[in-house]
């Protein structure tokens, strides 16, 4: 089963290909994934141990974790897809809580994966980016509670996905959207009810929270709805629309918020590419070959 597909990921489709083509990739997004050689699942495992780790020793039991996927530069995005990491009760297994698009379903759905299946899921196994963001252990308490609490979390889950949800609309909803909303609900106390998403979004508006912008580059992007199920147009303004720029929940977006509500929060990024992983601890961007600078940490796969 595919993970959620954000915006971009299907505007690269759409615009490298055209509609004529991009049809037939669909199936590609949503059928199975190209298989790994053994090489490139080895690599990817020992990636994720490196990720283990750092949760292990600076983690408090939760985190916010993004990935990288297709070469997403043209528009300005890098990491596309985030869940939150949770350990168990012994802080020894890792499993990330996120949203993905049912495919055969048509529908969202709330998923647990093993923190290694997670990292799999890098659209280039030969180079990847993983961000993290650690909340201070007050914060990681509320919001893993609000993560466990089930009725809570499936409330949060709309019926309907779009990959380009327009974060103020609750007609459709993105993986990030979802995330976005749970913070809300730890954060603000939000008691269960039928109303949830809309008090969420309240919520957010009041604390702050800014949406990423998105500017999908071309009018092509009009068309996609037509041919391609999870992106949709309807939910935003007409003028929001032929603005070509979108207003939508992306891991930059909630990182932002979360480091701008959570002062003692951390953010650690980390790349590999060849036989190393280079990790940086103070949030500004890896470059993206992968090649540390001064200040870096350095392990070798």
């Amino acid at each position: 089963m595919a993970p959620a597909m954000v915006l971009a990921l299907m505007l690269a489709l759409v615009l490298a290909t055209g509609p004529a083509t991009a049809g037939s990739l669909i199936a590609g997004v949503c059928g199975q994934t190209p298989p790994l050689s053994a090489a490139q699942h080895d690599r990817l495992l020992r990636f994720a141990a490196v990720v283990r780790q750092v949760l292990d020793t600076q983690a408090h039991g939760v985190a916010l974790v993004a990935r990288s996927g297709l070469d997403l530069s043209r528009f300005g995005v890098r990491y596309s897809h985030a869940g939150l990491a949770l350990a168990d009760g012994a802080g020894s297994r890792w499993a990330v809580r996120q949203l993905y698009y049912d495919c055969d379903a048509a529908q969202p759905r709330l998923y647990d994966q093993g923190l290694a299946g997670f990292v799999a899921g890098l659209h280039a196994p030969d180079r990847g980016f993983i961000s993290l963001l650690l909340p201070p252990p007050d914060a990681a308490r509320r919001l893993g509670a609000a993560a466990l609490d089930r009725p809570r979390a499936l409330r949060l889950l709309a019926a309907r996905y779009s990959a380009n949800a327009h974060a103020w609309s609750l007609q459709y909803q993105n993986c990030n959207q979802w995330l976005a909303e749970l913070m809300a609900t730890a954060e603000g106390h939000l008691p269960d009810g039928e109303d949830l998403r809309a008090r969420a979004q309240d919520w957010l508006r009041e604390a702050g929270y800014v949406p990423a912008s998105v500017d999908a580059g071309s009018h092509a992007v009009m068309f996609a709805a037509g041919f391609v199920p999870w992106v949709r147009l309807d939910d935003r303004p007409e003028e929001d629309r032929y603005s070509l720029v979108f207003e939508l929940s992306l891991p930059r977006s909630l990182e932002a918020f979360a480091l701008a509500r959570w002062p003692g929060a951390r953010r650690v990024t980390l790349c590999f590419a060849e036989d190393r992983v280079v990790m940086r601890r103070d949030g500004t961007p890896l470059p993206e070959d992968c090649v540390p600078e001064p200040g870096d940490e350095v392990r070798a796969l």
